[in-house]
């Protein structure tokens, strides 16, 4: 069975529209408008918490060709062997063309029905170079996707998005965090994950190094993380503004503080900046996609790296703090990792767990748990002298 054809438009916050099929859900939704430039892992990226409350364009022109397998098959860890989440996390997506028939020895279903089952909305037809053009001249915005009857309304359409929250003021990690402990794996060394939004690739690559993973909710006190007597803490990857993260920001301060090994990945490199004295700031157009260069300021080596932010740590603000510039992107020169001078802290911008994209970047989970064997975390009346 093919996907009905709707008509649908995505109309932008400045006025912007784009006319095209609708696909998936018939629904109107509205997101920050992001793109894409990665070639695969359309699966990976629908399904990454920290696109939540986006509107995902995809560059590549095709997408959905290798179909959609079922959430049942998983992993040797019993996680969903495909996807970064259980759900897709984006509000809407954004292609030049939906593939109506897969072909792949793992596909139960095109790309519209899972779309549909999940009540996600997707536009096809739209002239996406264009569209990723006035995104990266004028930076990213609000936008409302449209399907069927309700894309004959412009009006209404720019009334609904009008009153829309912006995608800056919006706690998009409460909706993504889990509400409660969750452990993965059964034997080895402790690693708690504060859970802003956490790609599975992660959890899966701290497994095949032995550890147990106990993910907890991301406005988890330090207490609340010591009661698990972790060898070390990975502050993980998430939607929104770091800023509205003030109290996780806090707690890993007090992780750092206490001398307890710490990796940040992504949003949780800005938490360890911010939890420091540095400061954030928004891209114009974030770093998304599957090729990103990033160079080692220590050995000048240069590797890809699989990127998905929308914020990033202010230069001049990091100098007056104890961490240290480690990577910078080869693009803009922006920070794309952080070392602390003096405790077991390190911080990546990329993805170093490479879902999707290349594997240059492993190596980073590898020093993380070098690092965990070389520290001690605070214990007994040492815990009780660091701030809660």
């Amino acid at each position: 069975m093919l996907a009905a054809k709707r008509d649908a438009l995505l109309l932008l916050e400045d006025g912007s529209t784009f006319f095209g099929q609708g696909f998936g859900a018939e629904a109107d939704s509205v997101g920050e408008v992001v793109f894409n430039t990665g070639m695969v892992g359309y699966l990976e990226s629908m399904t990454d918490p920290s696109y939540a409350g986006q509107i995902l364009t995809f560059t590549y022109p095709l997408i959905g060709n290798y179909g959609v397998p079922p959430y049942s098959a998983r992993d040797k860890f019993d996680l969903p062997r495909f996807f970064e989440s259980d759900s897709i996390k984006v509000r809407g997506i954004v292609v030049q063309e939906a593939c109506d028939s897969p072909s792949h020895w793992a596909s139960e279903r095109p790309l519209w029905k899972w779309m549909e089952s999940e009540g996600i909305p997707g536009i096809q037809g739209v002239d996406t170079r264009a569209l990723v053009s006035k995104l990266r001249e004028a930076g990213v915005m609000m936008g409302i996707i449209a399907c069927g009857h309700d894309a004959k309304d412009r009006g209404k359409l720019a009334e609904l998005l009008a009153k829309a929250s912006s995608y800056s003021s919006q706690n998009l990690v409460k909706g993504v965090s889990v509400p409660g402990p969750v452990v993965h794996g059964g034997e080895g060394p402790k690693i708690v994950v504060l859970d802003c939004g956490t790609k599975l690739g992660i959890v899966r690559n701290l497994l095949r190094r032995g550890f147990q993973v106990v993910r907890l909710p991301y406005d988890s006190s330090y207490s609340a993380v010591m009661q698990h007597d972790p060898a070390g803490v990975v502050v993980c990857n998430g939607p929104g503004d770091p800023q509205l993260l003030a109290d996780t920001a806090k707690c890993v301060g007090s992780l750092i503080d206490g001398e307890v090994p710490v990796l940040g990945i992504c949003l949780g490199e800005q938490l360890v900046g911010m939890s420091q004295g540095a400061e954030t700031f928004k891209l114009k157009y974030g770093h998304r996609g599957q090729n990103k260069p990033c160079v080692d300021l220590a050995t000048g080596r240069g590797y890809v790296t699989s990127q998905n932010h929308g914020y990033a740590i202010s230069e001049t603000t990091l100098k007056g703090t104890d961490l240290r510039q480690w990577f910078a992107n080869a693009d803009d020169n922006t920070i794309e990792g952080v070392l602390h001078a003096s405790r077991p802290c390190m911080a990546v911008q990329f993805h170093p767990e490479a879902t999707p994209g290349p594997y240059d970047t492993l190596f980073v989970f590898d020093r993380f748990i070098e690092m965990t064997r070389k520290a001690r975390p605070l214990r007994g009346e040492e815990i009780r002298s660091v701030k809660a």
